[in-house]
């Protein structure tokens, strides 16, 4: 997820993704995706395993941001909201 002005990348994992960004649109928790306004959905991957879904995310934060921006535009050029 990243904010308007695709500023911040914040990667995360969940069990049900629907639910999870329309918390973070609507700033249900504290934190940082509420702190920097990270409400746009730009990449996701799927996965039926959990602990193979936690170690994939640990493996995305510890890469750098141009790395990440490459992923992201691999799939999304665009950086369009993919919620929609």
């Amino acid at each position: 997820m990243t904010n308007q002005y695709n500023s911040v990348l914040y990667i995360g994992v969940t069990s049900d993704l629907q639910k999870r960004v329309n918390q973070h649109k609507n700033h249900i928790y504290e934190g940082f995706t509420d702190r920097y306004e990270c409400s746009k959905l730009v990449y996701f991957e799927e996965c039926n395993d959990i602990k193979a879904a936690i170690a994939r995310e640990k493996q995305l934060k510890n890469w750098h941001r141009d790395w990440k921006i490459n992923l992201i535009e691999t799939y999304n050029k665009d950086w369009i909201d993919l919620s929609r």
